[in-house]
């Protein structure tokens, strides 16, 4: 980043009274995930009827898409996403906030890092309306043929919320480049489904994530990853097997994709901007 002096037009730091109340919004948002809606509660059932009903061919698909979901974790794999397109969003923000110009708008990640955080709010609204709308018409098209579709739903809906988390995370200046911060995607990941506990849990793990300890616990507890996807998996509940319906399964599945790229966006957004807000906030005590 360039010095102090000289710091560019985008670059307009909060105050902390601002700051706060952004970190007193995600609390906020955080308190209001510790009660499930009934039909989360009832929605928690295991896929073995869906496993019963499943031909072996397509099941080993199924399995060879989530292996691919798992090696994300050491490689990336194909889920990986290109910084370019989240670079075009937020120079379309800043420029529609009068806060930048072409030729001084961050091109780097670690440029993005000195984005004011409402403009980064700005472009990852945009960029989940922009995924929950694909995820909609990918239901519907998925839906269409009942069982068959089905279980290509599940890895499709699968790789499209980590490729938005990933995207997310750039908006907010993070490089899912780096091993940590893919576990910190899988995380989001496991936040979106999980029940009142499991949300617990992952707060907890993911609080003070910038500590090389706390990634070293979260590293180690994705060892078993084939348990994160499967508990994702699972979680879909019956509600899933509405879509099993050829047709009337077009609607199920619009419905219960839109649904759940919509938690995974509202996740990935806050937790990624509240580790934004907590280093600044860092920064402005020390």
């Amino acid at each position: 980043m360039p010095a102090d002096d000289a710091l560019p037009s985008y670059h307009i730091p909060e105050s902390q009274e601002t700051l706060q109340a952004m970190l007193q919004d995600i609390r906020a948002w955080e308190k209001s995930q510790k009660d499930l809606w009934f039909w989360e509660k009832i929605g928690r059932l295991p896929f073995q009827l869906l496993d019963r009903l499943t031909p072996q061919s397509i099941q080993k698909k199924l399995a060879e898409a989530m292996d691919e979901v798992g090696s994300y974790i050491q490689s990336g794999g194909q889920y990986l996403v290109s910084e370019q397109g989240v670079l075009d969003r937020l120079r379309h923000e800043t420029l529609s906030a009068g806060i930048g110009s072409p030729s001084g708008f961050p091109r780097t990640l670690e440029e993005v890092r000195g984005l004011p955080v409402a403009t980064m709010d700005g472009a990852a609204r945009q960029l989940a309306r922009s995924r929950v709308a694909f995820a909609t018409a990918q239901g519907v098209t998925t839906g269409f043929g009942g069982l068959l579709t089905l279980a290509i739903d599940i890895p499709a809906i699968l790789g499209l919320s980590l490729k938005t988390i990933q995207e997310i995370a750039m908006t907010y200046g993070y490089d899912p480049n780096e091993r940590a911060e893919r576990v910190f995607a899988i995380k989001c990941l496991q936040f979106a489904s999980a029940d009142i506990v499991g949300k617990k849990a992952v707060l907890e793990e993911l609080a003070d994530f910038g500590n090389d300890l706390r990634q070293r616990e979260a590293l180690s507890q994705l060892q078993g990853w084939r348990e994160v996807v499967a508990a994702y998996r699972d979680n879909f509940g019956w509600k899933k097997l509405f879509q099993l319906v050829p047709i009337a399964g077009m609607l199920f599945g619009a419905v219960l994709n839109r649904g759940t790229l919509q938690d995974v966006t509202e996740a990935a957004t806050m937790l990624y901007r509240k580790r934004r807000v907590l280093e600044r906030l860092q920064r402005l005590v020390t």
